[in-house]
């Protein structure tokens, strides 16, 4: 727990940046809660520790999906550990996530890219570690690639990142990570197209409540666009890590296994691309040049 005596810090932080203060109220609020999803004490210190009017979100009804997205995320990166115990993970647009102390196995090289405002915002509240940096930069920015030692294995993670990317941005960044990265993975989570649509569909009478910023949906079309990039040998959705109480612990399983359902759900699916190697990747792009 921080210090009473410590001044609090400041987060003057707006449009998609300030989503990160969003993603670390609801990891801290459930980990607060009486049989918690996840165990993440570092996210109840940084809501303490931050000078932000946190109240905004009390009346948002999505931090139980943000957390069965994040044990998601935890789950494939200590499952890429297991294989590759001193591998890189590049987490993109990481903002105040605290995933590192929860996956650390000792030996995992770990990769910070954000834009400035919110890398100067982590510094100050986290500091890096000798396996730890951090890089002030965009995701779209292929300036962070040079940054990666390949040779361990590499997984970039891109959580709470894409559906503010235009669907162009989110292609290039997956066919510029199977250039640089052949053979290795990449985790994101999407949203349904309809929830961004709903998100930004003017509501006079919400007008208080916290709306983040979405552009992107992956519906099932979409989908299909990704997965027929040269750079990508398999789209996979994850299976959601099972939730707590009799809607999530049973319910959704099932209504997930029904046809047409499934892009109806109110959660962010989480997926993994399996970039195609350097060889493959090569010879479909001279294809598509013929």
């Amino acid at each position: 727990m921080s210090d009473e005596k410590s001044p609090k810090v400041q987060a003057d932080l707006s449009g998609v940046p300030e989503t990160l203060l969003w993603n670390v109220y609801h990891r801290a609020k459930a980990a607060r809660a009486r049989r918690p999803v996840i165990h993440d004490a570092k996210a109840i210190e940084l809501v303490e520790r931050i000078n932000y009017p946190f109240e905004r979100f009390k009346g948002d009804r999505t931090g139980l999906w943000h957390t069965l997205r994040v044990g998601r995320f935890d789950s494939e990166i200590r499952r890429f550990l297991v294989t590759h115990p001193e591998g890189t993970v590049v987490a993109l647009g990481e903002g105040l996530e605290t995933q590192f102390w929860r996956v650390d196995n000792g030996q995992v090289r770990w990769l910070t890219v954000d834009v400035p405002e919110a890398i100067e915002l982590r510094r100050e509240l986290l500091s890096d570690g000798p396996r730890q940096r951090t890089l002030a930069c965009s995701a779209t920015d292929p300036r962070w690639m040079e940054e990666v030692d390949p040779s361990r294995g590499v997984l970039v993670t891109a959580q709470g990142l894409l559906m503010y990317f235009q669907p162009d941005e989110v292609r290039r960044l997956i066919q510029q990570c199977g250039e640089r990265f052949p053979g290795q993975a990449l985790l994101f989570d999407a949203l349904p197209g309809w929830m961004v649509a709903w998100v930004r569909a003017p509501r006079p009478w919400a007008r208080d409540r916290y709306r983040p910023p979405w552009v992107w949906g992956a519906n099932r079309a979409e989908r299909g666009r990704l997965a027929a990039l040269p750079e990508v040998t398999e789209l996979d959705e994850l299976r959601p890590v099972p939730g707590p109480g009799f809607l999530f612990g049973i319910v959704l399983p099932v209504i997930r296994r029904v046809p047409g359902i499934r892009d109806y759900i109110p959660e962010f699916p989480v997926f993994r691309v399996r970039l195609a190697a350097a060889a493959a990747s090569a010879v479909d792009h001279d294809l598509n040049r013929a």
